[in-house]
């Protein structure tokens, strides 16, 4: 769930599939990147709560992800030992 830190409200409820291992916003607070235990990582507008980008490729839970400077790409972490380099749509 997304929520407004201003008035408490739940803004996006976000349909990720699975249990979300972490989130986190992207620099410009316009996109949130969520990770999974569907092996998964999923890009959503923060404005409309809809998913526009999946990275798949990932064979074990994804735990862990970080944004570029820039936004432009994002850096996951997997249980299967890898760390994976994602390009985001722009």
């Amino acid at each position: 769930r997304m929520w407004s830190a201003v008035s408490g409200e739940c803004l996006h409820v976000l349909q990720q599939g699975s249990r979300v291992n972490s989130a986190v916003f992207a620099p410009d607070g316009e996109r949130l990147l969520t990770v999974s235990v569907d092996r998964t990582a999923k890009l959503w507008g923060s404005g409309s709560g809809q998913c526009v980008q999946t990275f798949e490729g990932h064979f074990g839970d994804v735990k862990s992800v970080l944004f570029s400077p820039d936004g432009a790409f994002v850096l996951t972490g997997s249980d299967d030992g890898t760390a994976s380099f994602w390009k985001t749509m722009s």
